[in-house]
C-alpha cells in the first residue's frame, strides 16, 4: 500500500523525531548513574535498588494521568511541559542532600517520562498516514535507542570533569533542547484549538473506553503485556548469566554494544515490513527468535556462543521494533486516542515491571535457567497470541 503523495515523513522529521532522540540521551545519561548517586548520598544498596525502580514506578502510576494531559492540552504542550518537568526532576537530583531528596527527584522523572512517550506516540498516530504508520512509530523507537546507547559515552566523559552530576547535567541540557524542539511541532490540522475541541467533543470516561474495546485489551493488548515483560527480562538475564559462566564487566558490556548495534540497525526494515506485508509477519518471527535465543542461553557455556546468543536476541528485538507503539496505534480509536493509549501503556509497563520480578522469583526457587526458559515461554505465548489475533493484511 502506497502512501499518499502529500506526505514525506521529512515534513515532521526534526521537530518529531529530534525530541525521542533527546530524550533518550535524557535516559541513557541518567539511568546508569542512578545507584552510584543513591549510595553517594548514603543509601545502602536495598535503597538504592529501590531508588532505581521509581522510574518505573512513576512512569507506571502516571500513564492515565499523562493521558488526560495530553488529551486536555494537546500532543506539543504535553510534550514541552514534560521536558521542563525533568529538568526540575534533574535540579532536585543534582541538589539532593539526602537519599529521600534523590528519590523524589528519580520519580519525577518517571512521571515525565510516562507524558513524553505518550504525547510523542499519540502525535504521530495521528499526524501520518496509515500506510506509513510502522515505519514512522519504528524509526521513533529507533532514534531514541540511539540516544539511549551515545549518551553515556558523553556523560562519561562530562563525569570525568564533573563527578556524577556531570550525567545529570547532560540530561538537563538535552531535556531543554528536547522541550525547544517538541514547541515547534506543528499542530494538527484537528487540534490547533483545544478549547474549542474539548467543547465539541464529549469527554470520554476511561471506564467506557476500557469496556468499548475490552477486547483488543484482552487479546492483543496482553500480547503486548508479555513482548513488554520479554524485553525488560533481558536486562537481568544477560548479566546475570555472563556471571553465571564467568564473564567479568567490561566483557559482559561488549556483548551488550553487539547486541544494541544488531537491535538499533533494524529498526526501519522492521516497520517498512509491518507496512508492507502487515503487523502479523513482524510480531509473531520477532517473538519466536527472541524465545529461540533464551531457549540456547541456558547452553552456552563461554564467550563466543554467548556473544552469538545474544546478538540473536538484539536481532529478535529489532526486528520487532515499534510493534507494541504501532499495534497500540491500530487498535486505538481516533476520538479517544490519548486515553486509550494511556491504558494501552499501563499494560505494557505492568509486564516491564513484572517480568523481571518473574526471573528472579524463579531463579531465586529453581535455578536460573529455569528462569529463562520460563521466559522463553512468554516469548513463545506472545507469538501464539499475534498468531491467532493480529491480521495478517497491512493496516487499511
Amino acid at each position: 500500500m502506497s502512501s499518499p503523495p502529500s506526505f514525506s515523513l521529512k515534513q515532521i522529521a526534526i521537530p518529531a523525531y529530534g525530541p525521542s532522540f533527546l530524550f533518550g540521551m535524557v535516559e541513557g545519561a541518567v539511568y546508569p548513574v542512578i545507584a552510584l548517586s543513591a549510595r553517594e548520598l548514603g543509601a545502602s544498596i536495598a535503597e538504592a535498588g529501590l531508588i532505581v525502580a521509581l522510574t518505573g514506578v512513576g512512569a507506571l502510576m502516571n500513564n492515565v494521568p499523562a493521558s488526560l494531559i495530553t488529551a486536555k492540552f494537546g500532543e506539543r504542550s504535553a510534550l514541552t511541559a514534560a521536558a521542563l518537568f525533568t529538568i526540575i526532576a534533574l535540579m532536585f537530583c543534582v541538589s539532593a542532600q539526602s537519599p529521600a531528596m534523590f528519590a523524589v527527584g528519580v520519580f519525577m522523572i518517571g512521571m515525565a517520562q510516562a507524558v513524553f512517550l505518550l504525547a510523542r506516540q499519540t502525535y504521530l498516530t495521528d499526524a501520518v498516514p496509515v500506510s506509513m504508520r510502522a515505519r514512522a512509530l519504528s524509526t521513533l523507537g529507533g532514534v531514541m535507542r540511539i540516544g539511549l546507547f551515545i549518551s553515556p559515552f558523553i556523560s562519561a566523559a562530562l563525569m570525568q570533569m564533573m563527578g556524577l552530576d556531570g550525567a545529570y547535567w547532560l540530561a538537563a541540557v538535552a531535556a531543554a533542547a528536547a522541550g525547544a524542539l517538541a514547541f515547534t511541532l506543528p499542530e494538527l490540522p484537528n487540534r490547533k484549538n483545544a478549547a474549542l475541541r474539548g467543547q465539541n467533543a464529549k469527554p470520554q470516561r476511561l471506564s467506557a473506553i476500557l469496556r468499548e474495546h475490552r477486547k483488543a485489551f484482552l487479546t492483543l493488548g496482553t500480547g503486548c503485556l508479555l513482548v513488554a515483560a520479554l524485553r525488560n527480562c533481558r536486562q537481568i538475564i544477560i548479566p546475570l548469566w555472563a556471571a553465571h559462566i564467568a564473564l567479568d564487566a567490561s566483557t559482559t558490556s561488549v556483548v551488550y554494544g553487539a547486541m544494541g548495534a544488531i537491535d538499533m540497525l533494524l529498526f526501519y526494515p522492521a516497520g517498512k515490513i509491518m507496512d508492507r506485508y502487515g503487523r502479523h509477519w513482524v510480531a509473531v518471527p520477532a517473538m519466536l527468535v527472541m524465545s529461540t535465543a533464551l531457549i540456547l542461553m541456558p547452553l552456552t557455556t563461554g564467550f563466543v556462543t554467548f556473544l552469538l546468543v545474544t546478538m540473536l536476541l538484539g536481532l529478535g528485538n529489532g526486528l520487532g521494533s515499534g510493534l507494541v507503539m504501532t499495534i497500540g496505534a491500530d487498535s486505538s480509536p481516533a476520538h479517544a486516542r490519548p486515553q486509550f493509549l494511556g491504558m494501552w501503556r499501563l499494560m505494557t509497563d505492568m509486564g516491564s515491571c513484572g517480568g523481571p520480578l518473574l526471573v528472579s522469583s524463579i531463579a531465586a526457587a529453581t535455578g536460573l535457567a529455569t528462569g529463562i526458559l520460563t521466559v522463553a515461554g512468554v516469548g513463545m505465548a506472545a507469538a501464539a497470541i499475534f498468531q491467532r489475533w493480529l491480521p495478517r493484511k497491512p493496516a487499511a
